[in-house]
């Protein structure tokens, strides 16, 4: 290094010894954007760390501290006896930052070049949400967090948080904590007539990855897949991401209809599909029509996709069995979450895959997240065998039933002539049907602007609607909220109507 090499004067770097950031990291950062903003330029020699902190009232120890962070980094170079300098190798596009970048700032003026994919992916919403914070009513999928068991969750995570054995703090099998999956095998048995054994369960994150990891395994770009009409806008995102072609198929009284689907697309590789309680229009499949569709799918070779987001919420007669249950021909992949029954942000879900597709969807569950949260599954797991499940799904039945009865009971008496709303005997929400003719986007914007989130009906459509509706969700919605949103809709449906 040239002993004549430029030497820096004391850097500006400005110090608060009152900010929680220590001093030296404060140093560090101050030098880092003098050298790139070009205030100390290329083989300009540093003071001596004495001399620097006594120039800035600071210890030695938080100088050299500094100095070693820009050391390793690359900002600085020198040898023993020789000083320090700044480095001669930084490329010149470094050295034009006058200022800390913002968001505005740095986003490139042209737009960079996506795969395919990713054009498709950026283009493709999961949600209706217009409202990031809360609403007083309706959105639509929610459970009740505030009679959710906290104390017993609670309770149950701090005994395997305690002393948790090395099997559920390291890596673990990719199909799923194995009590789990038992656990899940019986439950579905028992309640959904589900026919399947431990290892055809496979743990996934929620309910969103399962249909992705069906799509990525089963199916090829170009492939041909019958989707409900109106559906599942997170289900029509996975399945545009990878590419499927989406034939719409209507959904009637009965549920998904077959004919329809067969003169319409007669070789399709999937049928995606809710057959206990339609989503969003909340009707069930009759048996003939499943008997239908898994006739096709057996002599098709396709596969159908099971969608059981929210069986556990009957309130009239026992939960209908699955359509896996009926399936002879290994056919059917079973999809289940338990978003709707605990709580959306433990993004936990499960599939049931015929036998010889158990290899194939474990190894893509591997290399898409490696595996679930295993000390999550272990808390489910004890959740489950405890008893708190079932009784906490006797609970959310009673209550569910009684809010939508009340949301019922109030739109007949506050929205007559505005809005019809019908009970039903499943499900988290109802719809709320409009008028003919009216576009209920419009009417859930202006809902929207009153505090409520209601989307509209056509949303899930992929053709045109022929019948304008919203969306009320009340199973997170307390009594006095579905009475105060009830007005707000009110309101909002008196202005659209003036």
């Amino acid at each position: 290094m040239s002993k004549t090499a430029m030497h820096a004067p004391i850097p500006p770097v400005q110090l608060d010894t009152t900010a929680q950031m220590p001093l030296y990291n404060q140093l560090y950062a101050g030098l880092r954007d003098a050298i790139l903003s070009g205030q100390l330029a290329p083989g300009m020699r540093l003071p001596a760390t004495r001399a620097l902190a006594s120039a800035l009232q600071i210890s030695r120890n938080t100088v050299v501290n500094a100095f070693d962070q820009l050391f390793a980094e690359g900002y600085l170079e020198g040898r023993v006896g020789d000083g320090t300098y700044v480095t001669r190798t930084l490329p010149d596009e470094m050295l034009r930052v006058a200022q800390k970048p913002s968001i505005t700032t740095t986003r490139p003026t042209q737009s960079r070049h996506l795969s395919k994919r990713g054009e498709i992916l950026a283009a493709t919403s999961v949600t209706t949400e217009r409202q990031k914070g809360r609403s007083v009513a309706f959105r639509p999928g929610i459970p009740a967090f505030d009679a959710f068991p906290s104390e017993i969750w609670s309770r149950l995570a701090s005994r395997r948080w305690r002393r948790p054995p090395g099997d559920l703090v390291n890596y673990s099998d990719a199909a799923g904590y194995r009590p789990l999956r038992e656990a899940i095998a019986t439950y579905l048995g028992a309640a959904r007539g589900v026919r399947c054994v431990p290892e055809q369960v496979l743990i996934v994150s929620g309910s969103q990855q399962g249909i992705d990891l069906a799509a990525r395994v089963l199916l090829d770009p170009g492939d041909a897949v019958w989707f409900e009409e109106p559906g599942y806008l997170g289900a029509r995102a996975a399945l545009t991401a990878a590419e499927a072609q989406l034939v719409p198929v209507p959904v009637d009284q009965e549920g998904l209809n077959v004919a329809v689907g067969l003169a319409r697309c007669l070789k399709a590789h999937m049928v995606y599909v809710t057959p206990s309680h339609q989503f969003p229009l909340g009707v069930t499949m009759s048996l003939t029509r499943r008997l239908a569709l898994l006739d096709w799918a057996a002599h098709a070779g396709a596969w159908v996709l099971e969608d059981d987001y929210d069986s556990e919420y009957r309130y009239a007669g026992r939960p209908l069995a699955s359509l896996q249950g009926l399936d002879s021909t290994g056919r059917v992949i079973y999809l289940g979450t338990f978003s709707k029954v605990l709580f959306p942000s433990l993004r936990m879900g499960y599939l049931v895959v015929p036998p010889d597709l158990i290899d194939p969807f474990t190894a893509a569950r591997a290399i898409t997240d490696r595996q679930a949260p295993v000390l999550d599954q272990a808390i489910v797991t004890d959740f489950i065998e405890e008893g708190h499940f079932t009784r906490h799904i006797r609970r959310m039945r009673t209550l569910y039933a009684a809010r939508q009865a009340l949301l019922v009971e109030l739109a007949h008496r506050e929205l007559a002539g505005l809005l019809t709303v019908h009970p039903a005997d499943a499900g988290m929400h109802l719809v709320g049907w409009l008028a003919d003719g009216t576009n209920d986007q419009v009417i859930s914007q202006l809902a929207a602007t009153h505090g409520v989130d209601a989307p509209g009906l056509s949303e899930y459509h992929l053709e045109q609607a022929q019948q304008s509706g919203i969306l009320l969700g009340y199973t997170a919605v307390e009594e006095a909220d579905i009475r105060i949103g009830v007005l707000h809709l009110g309101k909002a449906l008196s202005t659209a109507v003036v």
